[in-house]
């Protein structure tokens, strides 16, 4: 694991698997590159088929930097922590793959001026980019009631979750407030080649199909699992490996 320094200083975690290609990817809320990427096997298959994983954990994820300064959170901010690891590591000529949040960074990375030759948004939906505002208030209640949430509650997931990745719910909260919705019309930008794949019991997001529809050059994908268990099967991996590689 390395260290970058993002635009305004923060420091990013790094982890690198494999030689070859390089491929970025982006894990999901309350998540880590090692969970999302590694503990299942996801990097390892594609680091085996000759790519270069470039993982980091997000701002306030992993062992990324976590500030409780609001100042550190401005609008956008994991997409122009994107943009900044990119420049650092000077890469020109690579691929993106985002899933959930990573996904919905990786849009905006795009919108905002990242040009990956391929791009890969897995567990996303069009929903969950035009309609984020929602989603984000979802997770920001679950930060509130954290406490006091029990089993039944429409939040005992993502509190649950939290728990096993120790959170930094100051630094989350924070970086929740950083999202905004993706109009359906912004997305013309994403003009390179992208694969949407979402697990065939997994609409979190809202609906892949949708998403796949609105974008110029879309090719959709379903594999097995719900939101959080797809990434835990190697199917998810191979669709990702099979599209960078077609």
């Amino acid at each position: 694991m390395e260290m970058i320094p993002s635009f305004d200083g923060t420091l990013l975690a790094l982890h690198r698997l494999g030689a070859g290609r390089p491929v970025i990817l982006l894990h999901g809320l309350f998540s880590s590159a090692q969970m999302n990427w590694m503990n299942w096997g996801q990097a390892q298959l594609l680091a085996d088929a000759g790519f270069e994983c470039l993982m980091p954990d997000l701002r306030a994820h992993g062992d990324s930097g976590k500030p409780h300064d609001p100042a550190a959170y401005p609008p956008d901010v994991l997409a122009r922590d994107a943009l900044a690891l990119v420049k650092a590591l000077g890469l020109t000529d690579f691929d993106l793959v985002g899933f959930s949040l990573g996904a919905r960074t990786s849009v905006r990375a795009v919108i905002n001026g990242l040009r990956p030759r391929r791009l890969a948004l897995g567990g996303m939906g069009l929903e969950g980019l035009a309609g984020w505002t929602g989603r984000s208030a979802f997770f920001t209640d679950a930060i509130d009631r954290f406490d006091e949430v029990k089993h039944g509650d429409p939040a005992f997931a993502a509190v649950s979750f939290m728990k096993t990745m120790k959170v930094d719910r100051v630094a989350a909260r924070l970086l929740l407030q950083t999202f905004s919705d993706t109009p359906p019309e912004a997305l013309a930008a994403l003009t390179m080649p992208t694969l949407v794949v979402n697990g065939d019991k997994d609409r979190d997001n809202g609906s892949p199909d949708r998403l796949a529809e609105a974008l110029p050059n879309a090719t959709l994908v379903t594999v097995p699992g719900t939101h959080m268990s797809c990434v835990t099967k190697p199917e998810l991996g191979e669709a990702i490996r099979d599209f960078l590689l077609g």
